[in-house]
């Protein structure tokens, strides 16, 4: 649901929807580079792929974010109105240390890499129609 949330943030800069103050800055602007962050990034979590570094990266981004947007106003998230982006980023670093879970596609990558052995299937010196014990 985090990662769904962030994908609205960057479709509202990127895409224009829901249309909002911030919609469709101008390309390389700092507003522009954290709308895609939020857009790609999002998308990445939401499926589980590269989630600890994807996860890190957008943290570090949400911690720009509250540190040059919100805390000149006030320090207080609550004054500031920067409550989203100190969660984010507290999800988002609990998500590099507890990884992505059970139905990520980084799980599924794993699991995979773990059926086919230390070497891969063909680092292990199986040739295409022949079976292990044909040698």
């Amino acid at each position: 649901m985090t990662a769904l949330l962030f994908v609205i943030h960057g479709t509202s800069k990127i895409l224009g929807f829901p249309d909002t103050s911030m919609s469709f800055p101008p390309p390389w602007t700092l507003f522009w580079i954290a709308g895609m962050l939020e857009l790609i990034g999002g998308l990445l979590l939401l499926v589980g792929f590269l989630s600890r570094p994807v996860a890190f990266l957008l943290a570090g981004e949400m911690a720009i974010a509250y540190w040059m947007i919100h805390a000149p106003e006030s320090i207080y998230p609550v004054v500031n109105r920067g409550e989203a982006a100190v969660l984010f980023c507290f999800i988002f670093l609990y998500i590099v240390f507890a990884g992505p879970g059970p139905w990520s596609v980084d799980c599924w990558i794993q699991k995979r890499r773990e059926a086919e052995g230390p070497l891969g299937y063909y680092e292990s010196g199986h040739t295409p129609g022949m079976s292990p014990t044909s040698e």
